[in-house]
C-alpha cells in the first residue's frame, strides 16, 4: 500500500551519515528524557529524515506518541515504517502493537499483531506477544489475552518473566487465587524464583485476593532479598492493603536496618500505616526519614505526611506541612480539606477550598465531595445547592463520588426530592450510591421507603454492603415491625454479615428494643471485632431492660479487651448507678473519668449530677455543677427536680429562679419537677402558683402535670377542688389522675367521691386488682364492714389481686431487694429480729415519756 518512490541509495549519497546518525541519537535521548513533544517535533522538522530513520529509532519514536495518546502521529510512523519494510522487527512490531493500544485503537494493534504472526522472526519473539496479551488485558478482555497466552505456548514460544507478571496482575475475582496459585505453580517449575520481577507480580497478586500470608511466604523464600528495594516495597504495602499496619511497619523498620535506600513508596505506604493505627512517635520518625532521603517535595509523600498528622488529631502539624510545598497540586490541596473535614473543622475546609478558588486552582472529584461533606457536616445546605448548580454542566458531576456526596448531603438536609432526582439521574448506581439513599431515607424516618430501595436494590442484581443492611435493620427499628426485623436477621446470617460490628450493632439496638437481652448478648458474642460503639450499644441495652449489675459491671470487662470508654459509655453506665442508687460505684466512675481525663461532655456531666442527687449526694451534685462550664436547660432541670424529689423545695426554688435569670426558660420538665416537689412538702398555694407561671411561659401542661396537681389539692384535703380541677382539664384523665383522687379519698374520708374515682377507674380497666385496694381501705376504715366484704368477695370472683410493693437499700456496696409479704431473702430472720428489737425499744422510750409527764 506504502509505496516508496525515492531510492535511498541516492539519498544516502547526497547527505551523508553523519546528519542523520546525529538526529536518531537525538530522538532517542529526548524520549528517554521524557521529552516526548520535542522528540516527535525534531522527527517531523526535516523533510528528509523520516526514510533515514534508523530501526532503532521508530521504536522510541512510537513511544512518544503512545505517551501523548498521539494517534495520527503514529498512524503516519506506522506508514513510513511500512515503507521502508521494518514491519517485521518484532521489537519495531511489539512497539506498534503498544502505541496502539496505548491510544486506545485496539482494532489496528491487533491487525499489527496477526500481520506479525506471519513472520517466522515475529511470531518466535516473546517481546511481540506479550504486547499484545497485555493489551488485550488492558482493555478488559482477559479471556482474550489467556487465549493468546495459550497460542503462544502452542507456537512454541516460552513464556518469559514479563508474561508472568502480566498474567498475574491481569488476574482478578473471575479467575480467583486458584489461578494465581497454578502460575506460581509453573513459576516453580521453570525456575523463575530469582525474577524479582515475577516475584513482586506473585506478591501483589496473593496481597489482592487478601492472603497477605502466601505473599509473605513467597516473600520469605526469596534467597536474594537484596536484590531489589521494589520487592520489600510489594511486601510492605501487601501488608498494609490487607490491614496488617504493625508487620507493614516492622518491615519498613527492618528495611532500614537492612540499609536500603527508601524510596517515595516506601515512605508513603509507611505513612499510610501510621495513620490507621495512630502512631504518631513512629510517624514523626518516617517524616524524619522523609527529610533525610530528600522526599519532602514529593508530591504524594506530602499527601501522606498531611494525612497522617491530620488522622492523629494534629491539624496544625497537617497545616505546617501544607505549608511547607513549594508547589501545591491539586493532590495536596484535597489532602488539607479532607483533614478540616476529618478533625470536624469544616469551616476551615471551606476556608480551604475559596483559597483554592482564588489561586486558580482547578477542582476535581475529591475535591467537590469533601467540601459537600462540610456543607453536610455545617447545615450548609444552600451552599452545598450553589456547588451542585456549578458542577451541573461539568462531567464531574457524573463522578460517582461526587453524586453519593450530593446524596448524603440533600438526604441530611431532609431534601428526599433533590436526593432522588440525584440518584435516577446516576448512569450507574454502585453500592455507595444505594447505601447513601437508602440511609438518607431511613435517617429521615422514611423508614418503608428505606425498605422499598433496599428491595428495589436487590432486584437490580446489586448485593447488599454491612452498612446498608445496618440501615435497614434500623428501619425495621422505626417500623417498629419485629416479625421483619428477624426475617432480615436472617438475611444478615445468610451473607455472613453478622459478624460484622455496624451490623451486629444495629441488630443489638433491634433485639434491646424489643426487650430480649438473651438474644442481644447472643449476636454481641458473634460479633468479631467488637468495637466501643458495640460496646456501649450492650450496656445500653442492660440498662434499658432493668439488668442494671450487669450493664455496670460490662465497663471494667470491656477496658479488659483493650479498649476505652467514651463520654457515651460514661453517660450509659452512669444512667444504670442511677437507677440503681449505689453511690460508691457511682463516685468510682466519677474518679476514672477524672483520672483519664474524659474530654468534656454535657450529656455525661448532667448523668453525673443526675447520679449524684438520686442517690442524696447534694454536696458532690452541686460540686459538680458549679464545675460545670457549660449548662443547658436539662443542666438546670437536674438539679431543680434532683431537690425537689428530695422535698427540698426552697433549694429547687432558688435554683428555678437561677436559671431564669441567666436566660434560660424553663419547660415542662422544669414546671413538673417543682410542682412534684410542692405536692411532697404539702405547699398548695406555691403549686397553684407555679401552675399558673406555666401560662406566661407559654408550656402546655401535660398529663403528668395534671396528675401531680391533683395529687397536691388531694393531699391537702382540697378534694372538691381537687375533683373540680379534673372536670376542668384540657385532656381526658387517665388512671392515674383519678387514682390519685381515690387515694386521696381514703385519706379524708370521703365516701361518695371516692366512689366515683373508684367507678371512673373500673370502668378504664376492671381487671387491675391495684385499683381496688384503696377502695377497699375506705371501707375499712371508714367502718363500713359490709361494702369491704362484698368488694373482696367481688375481687375473689375476678381472681384479682394486688402488685406487691416494692424497695431496696445499698449496704457495703452491695444492693438488696425486698417484696411486700416475701421472705425469700437469707436476712429475713435478721430483718424480722431487727424489726422486733426496734419494736420493743420503742415501747419502751413511749413508756419512759408516758411516765416523765405523769410525773
Amino acid at each position: 500500500m506504502y509505496r516508496n518512490p525515492i531510492k535511498l541509495r541516492p539519498l544516502s549519497t547526497l547527505f551523508g551519515t553523519h546528519v542523520p546518525s546525529l538526529l536518531n541519537s537525538s530522538i532517542r535521548d529526548l524520549v528517554q528524557q521524557g521529552r516526548y513533544f520535542e522528540a516527535l517535533q525534531l522527527y517531523a522538522k526535516q523533510s528528509y529524515f523520516p526514510l533515514c530513520t534508523s530501526k532503532f529509532t521508530f521504536p522510541a519514536l512510537l513511544k512518544a506518541c503512545a505517551s501523548l495518546s498521539n494517534l495520527g502521529h503514529g498512524i503516519a510512523i506506522h506508514a513510513t515504517i511500512i515503507t521502508m519494510g521494518f514491519q517485521f522487527d518484532p521489537y519495531t512490531a511489539a512497539s506498534l502493537i503498544n502505541m496502539y493500544v496505548k491510544c486506545g485503537s485496539l482494532c489496528n494493534a491487533v491487525q499489527v499483531f496477526e500481520n506479525g504472526t506471519h513472520s517466522t522472526a515475529v511470531a518466535q519473539d516473546v517481546t511481540f506477544w506479550n504486547s499484545m496479551i497485555d493489551g488485550f488485558f488492558k482493555n478488559g478482555l482477559i479471556k482474550e489475552g489467556l487465549f493468546q497466552f495459550h497460542r503462544m505456548q502452542s507456537s512454541g514460544v516460552s513464556p518469559d518473566g514479563y508474561s508472568l507478571c502480566i498474567l498475574l496482575r491481569a488476574l482478578d475475582s473471575n479467575f480467583g487465587v486458584r489461578s494465581g496459585k497454578e502460575i506460581h505453580g509453573y513459576v516453580v517449575r521453570k525456575s523463575f524464583l530469582y525474577d524479582t520481577f515475577v516475584i513482586t507480580a506473585l506478591i501483589d497478586m496473593y496481597s489482592n485476593f487478601g492472603w497477605p500470608m502466601d505473599a509473605w511466604n513467597v516473600f520469605e523464600r526469596l534467597q536474594d532479598k537484596n536484590s531489589s528495594i521494589v520487592v520489600w516495597n510489594a511486601m510492605i504495602n501487601g501488608f498494609y492493603e490487607n490491614g496488617w499496619w504493625n508487620d507493614s511497619l516492622e518491615l519498613y523498620t527492618l528495611v532500614k536496618n537492612e540499609g536500603y535506600k527508601l524510596v517515595a513508596s516506601t515512605l508513603s505506604t509507611a505513612l499510610a500505616a501510621c495513620s490507621h493505627v495512630r502512631y504518631l512517635d513512629f510517624g514523626g520518625q518516617v517524616h524524619a526519614d522523609v527529610i533525610k532521603v530528600g522526599c519532602e517535595d514529593e508530591q504524594y509523600v506530602c499527601t501522606s505526611l498531611l494525612s497522617m498528622y491530620a488522622k492523629c488529631g494534629l491539624v496544625e502539624d497537617a497545616a505546617k506541612t501544607f505549608n511547607s510545598v513549594a508547589n501545591k497540586g491539586v493532590e495536596i490541596w484535597n489532602s488539607m480539606i479532607s483533614a478540616y473535614v476529618g478533625n470536624n473543622t469544616a469551616y476551615d475546609a471551606l476556608v480551604m477550598y475559596h483559597q483554592m478558588r482564588s489561586g486558580a486552582i482547578p477542582s476535581d472529584s475529591f475535591t467537590i465531595s469533601d467540601i459537600l461533606v462540610a456543607c453536610s457536616v455545617m447545615g450548609l445546605y444552600d451552599f452545598g445547592r450553589a456547588i451542585h448548580a456549578e458542577i451541573v454542566k461539568r462531567p464531574i458531576q457524573n463522578n460517582l463520588a461526587v453524586q453519593s456526596s450530593l446524596l448524603t448531603m440533600y438526604s441530611k438536609s431532609g431534601s428526599l426530592v433533590n436526593a432522588l432526582d440525584v440518584f435516577g439521574s446516576m448512569e450507574r448506581k454502585d453500592v455507595v450510591a444505594w447505601g447513601s439513599i437508602i440511609s438518607g431515607h431511613s435517617q429521615n424516618r422514611r423508614f418503608k421507603e428505606a425498605l422499598d430501595l433496599f428491595k428495589a436494590m436487590e432486584s437490580d442484581g446489586m448485593k447488599a454492603d454491612p452498612d446498608i443492611m445496618a440501615s435497614v435493620i434500623n428501619s425495621c427499628v422505626g417500623l417498629e415491625n419485629i416479625d421483619l426485623g428477624c426475617s432480615i436477621h436472617g438475611f444478615v446470617i445468610k451473607r455472613r454479615f453478622e459478624l460484622d460490628a455496624f451490623v451486629g450493632g444495629a441488630l443489638v439496638e433491634f433485639y434491646s428494643k424489643w426487650g430480649q437481652p438473651r438474644l442481644v448478648k447472643t449476636v454481641f458474642s458473634d460479633i468479631l471485632n467488637k468495637n466501643l460503639v458495640v460496646w456501649n450499644s450492650l450496656i445500653s441495652c442492660y440498662c434499658q431492660n432493668g439488668l442494671l449489675d450487669l450493664s455496670i459491671s460490662l465497663l471494667p470487662e470491656m477496658m479488659q479487651h483493650g479498649l476505652y470508654p467514651d463520654p457515651v459509655s460514661i453517660t450509659t453506665v452512669l444512667l444504670a448507678i442511677s437507677s440503681a442508687v449505689v453511690l460508691l460505684k457511682g463516685k468510682a466512675i466519677h474518679t476514672y473519668k477524672m483520672r483519664l481525663q474524659i474530654l468534656h461532655d454535657i450529656q455525661m456531666e448532667n448523668a453525673l449530677i443526675d447520679m449524684y442527687m438520686k442517690c442524696g449526694s447534694f454536696v458532690y451534685a452541686e460540686h459538680v455543677f458549679h464545675n460545670t462550664s457549660t449548662r443547658n436547660l436539662v443542666t438546670w432541670n437536674t438539679m431543680i427536680s434532683g431537690y425537689g424529689s428530695h422535698g427540698e423545695f426552697p433549694k429547687a426554688i432558688n435554683f428555678f429562679n437561677e436559671m431564669r435569670t441567666s436566660g434560660i426558660s424553663p419547660d415542662g420538665v422544669t414546671f413538673l419537677s417543682l410542682i412534684s416537689s410542692c405536692n411532697h412538702s404539702g405547699l398548695v398555694n406555691e403549686g397553684l402558683k407555679l401552675y399558673e407561671l406555666m401560662r406566661e411561659y407559654r408550656v402546655e401542661p401535660g398529663m403528668e402535670h395534671y396528675i401531680n396537681m391533683v395529687d397536691l389539692l388531694g393531699r391537702a384535703g382540697f378534694l372538691d377542688d381537687a375533683y373540680g380541677f379534673i372536670n376542668n382539664m384540657h385532656i381526658e384523665a387517665d388512671e392515674s389522675v383519678w387514682l390519685c383522687l381515690l387515694s386521696a379519698c381514703q385519706v379524708h374520708r370521703k365516701i361518695e367521691l371516692g366512689e366515683l374515682a373508684a367507678q371512673s377507674l373500673f370502668k378504664m380497666d376492671p381487671t387491675n386488682g391495684s385499683y381496688y385496694i384503696p377502695l377497699l381501705n375506705l371501707y375499712v376504715d371508714a367502718g363500713l364492714q359490709d361494702k369491704a366484704a362484698n368488694l373482696r368477695s367481688s375481687m375473689r370472683q375476678r381472681g384479682l389481686k394486688k402488685t406487691p410493693g416494692c424497695s431496696w437499700i445499698e449496704v457495703k456496696n452491695q444492693v438488696d431487694v425486698f417484696f411486700s409479704g416475701d421472705s425469700s431473702s437469707r436476712k429475713t430472720i435478721q430483718i424480722y429480729e431487727a424489726l422486733q428489737s426496734l419494736r420493743s425499744n420503742m415501747k419502751r422510750t413511749e413508756d419512759s415519756l408516758e411516765v416523765e409527764d405523769a410525773v
